[in-house]
């Protein structure tokens, strides 16, 4: 016979009446007020009975309901004046006596004042007054333990089978430490058992949950091995980078496995629980503040508007989705097309949606009849513009797909948005795109003329365009190659040890594009401050180490080369482009010459016509480009080494605009 059973199914009943208390915060103190008023009036009656030998005289009897309110009203005061009321049915602590006895001591003395203000037959006696506050300290710090014990009963871990729990440590013992234990022991099949916490106030903090607060995060090494820890949680989502890499390398010193709960933005917008638990990233380091999106602004342009976004399937064409489905459109046209990838998004918007009418459209914004027919059915009122390819090696040996895709689709949708009258249109562009090397950089950099050169025009339609460094995890990224190398045992593959990029997360970006997209009066490039760039190899060692690997010994690093079209290092604006505040702290608005746009169209339809000849080759197609870029310096068509524009310029090859680019 099981005996735990009962066991179980009592603390569980227990467990559930006091997960019921803690869920709203003014029920709580009602609820608290009332076992504190109940347990004051039991210790006054108490007191009547002991001071009069349980004989109680009649006009004692008589008087004693309005001497029991005063008590009562002046005891609840006291306690809650000396904070007594923190914490009770959460996380109590262990009872202080001494600011329980001040509290009662306060709370008496309405009840001692009664004989000078109404008289002594009114008021309690002495002895009464002596014995209600003996008793009523003695009670309530039974009570306080009594529902510390209680709490210890109902959430303390157990486990529920054979399988070992693993024994974990909690750092944080704030808001999301709280609700990761609660998680934890309430669900005790998901195999983890808090078991301490350790926090920089542990000197304030006893107890939580029934859990102990030991010490300090530096004293995980110290409690390792006394409490048999398997590993450890950071709980805390708001953290710097340098008080998660100490505890990062604390855990990893004594080989424990570390994890950090979700990110305070996917806690707030629902999208992760407490317990998501994930392995720390490289994205926990890069000790970045969020980008806050200014909600009043960029709420006011989306709610209730048909919004479409090309690329939806993609990194940030997926994030400006979520994003965007928060502030209520009334249409949200996704154009992907990439079958499998528009499938995936549409689904996890369609579950989240809260009235929004999600479309999903297969398309290809390179063709100008499907395009036309989406912009005439739905005529949406906003649009990011998110499609392009991006992969700088791939496009160096297909130039004509990325002039097709990068420049001609842009064109073709920011057209179709003058003749429909979309109000705003925003283009996500790249730090590739200044002074660029490679065909990517290049096709980005002319849809940046191409769109700053629509604003010479009469029409109404507000162009911007966001420029940003290297995206983390976005598909193709160097994070999720390295993760595979390192899980594969390597080598880690970087390119050169001095190479270096900016680095920003996939919300980061989304945000500066709504930010663009809420600040653009027409015409302009956005940019936002990134920091310093890092190095890719310091990259790779942190990814190494954060894999419970040693760089070099276990994990070999090894450099490749520069790949055609990459750089050493990236930048973020041309010498000649005038950078200008915005309202947002860390968002710059790029202002440099506009290009006349029959100029730039005159050459958009060149490039149309270069990248449908096949006869020409991959340089030639590239030797277009520096045309319309003039500061591109492409590489040979066999990636062996650049050639240098003013080359095909001494060959007559090239005749260059160079104020078409309006920077240097």
């Amino acid at each position: 016979m099981n005996h735990k059973r009962p066991s179980l199914a009592i603390r569980s009943i227990v467990r559930r009446i006091l997960e019921l208390a803690q869920k709203n915060r003014v029920i709580r103190l009602v609820e608290l007020a009332l076992i504190y008023a109940a347990a004051v009036a039991l210790c006054l009656w108490v007191a009547y009975q002991v001071r009069f030998d349980f004989n109680v005289p009649g006009r004692f009897r008589q008087t004693l309901p309005f001497v029991l309110a005063i008590s009562i009203c002046g005891k609840l005061l006291g306690l809650f004046a000396f904070r007594q009321f923190e914490g009770w049915l959460i996380d109590l602590q262990k009872p202080d006596p001494l600011r329980l006895m001040t509290a009662c001591m306060v709370g008496s003395i309405p009840l001692a004042a009664m004989a000078v203000v109404f008289g002594y037959p009114m008021a309690a006696p002495h002895g009464v007054v002596l014995i209600d506050f003996v008793l009523c300290v003695t009670v309530l710090l039974a009570l306080q333990r009594g529902f510390l014990h209680l709490l210890s009963f109902a959430f303390a871990p157990h486990p529920t089978s054979e399988e070992r729990v693993r024994r974990v440590g909690i750092v944080g013992a704030g808001e999301a430490g709280t609700q990761l234990a609660r998680k934890l022991v309430a669900e005790p099949w998901l195999g983890m058992q808090p078991i301490a916490f350790f926090d920089r106030d542990c000197e304030k903090l006893r107890r939580v949950h029934g859990i102990p607060v030991v010490g300090k995060p530096e004293q995980i090494v110290e409690f390792k091995g006394k409490l048999k820890l398997d590993e450890i949680i950071i709980a805390m989502p708001s953290a710097p980078e340098s008080g998660v890499n100490q505890v990062l390398a604390l855990a990893r010193g004594v080989e424990l496995e570390c994890k950090t709960v979700p990110t305070l933005g996917q806690l707030t917008t629902g999208r992760a629980s407490i317990s998501a638990l994930k392995p720390v990233r490289i994205e926990d380091l890069l000790g970045r503040a969020p980008v806050l999106t200014k909600t009043d602004a960029v709420s006011e342009l989306l709610t209730e508007r048909t919004v479409l976004v090309t690329g939806a399937g993609g990194s940030i064409g997926s994030e400006l989705c979520r994003q965007i489905l928060s502030f209520n459109p009334a249409e949200l046209l996704l154009v992907e097309r990439s079958e499998p990838n528009l499938f995936a998004i549409e689904q996890e918007l369609l579950a989240s949606r809260n009235g929004t009418s999600v479309v999903p459209l297969v398309a290809d914004v390179t063709s100008a009849m499907r395009m036309s027919s989406i912009f005439r059915r739905f005529r949406p009122e906003v649009v990011f513009h998110a499609a392009a390819h991006k992969h700088v090696p791939m496009m160096e040996h297909q130039p004509s797909e990325a002039i097709r895709n990068n420049v001609l689709g842009t064109a073709l949708v920011a057209e179709l948005a003058i003749e429909h009258g979309v109000d705003r249109f925003v283009f996500v562009s790249t730090d590739k795109a200044v002074t660029p090397s490679s065909v990517m950089g290049a096709t980005k950099r002319c849809a940046e003329i191409y769109l700053q050169s629509l604003s010479t025009r009469l029409q109404s339609t507000k162009f911007a365009a966001v420029r940003f460094g290297n995206v983390l995890a976005s598909s193709g990224s160097v994070v999720p190659i390295f993760a595979k190398q390192i899980a594969a045992g390597g080598p880690v593959t970087v390119t050169h040890p001095e190479v270096t990029r900016f680095f920003m997360t996939i919300p980061e970006a989304t945000s500066l594009v709504l930010e663009a997209f809420a600040f653009g009066n027409g015409g302009e490039i956005f940019m936002l401050d990134m920091g310093e760039p890092m190095k890719i190899l310091e990259l790779a060692e942190k990814m190494i180490r954060l894999s419970g690997y040693r760089a070099y010994e276990e994990i070999k690093i090894v450099f490749t080369g520069l790949r055609p079209g990459e750089k050493l290092a990236e930048v973020l604006n041309y010498s000649r482009e005038q950078v200008t505040p915005t309202e947002h702290p860390r968002i710059s608005r790029l202002v440099s010459t506009v290009q006349p746009y029959e100029a730039v169209r005159a050459l958009i339809n060149e490039l149309a016509a270069a990248a449908e000849d096949p006869d020409l080759s991959a340089d030639d197609l590239k030797a277009m480009l520096v045309k319309a870029v003039p500061e591109y310096t492409p590489f040979a068509s066999d990636g062996t080494e650049p050639y240098r524009r003013r080359e095909a310029m001494r060959q007559g090859a090239v005749k260059p605009l160079p104020a078409l680019s309006g920077a240097a």
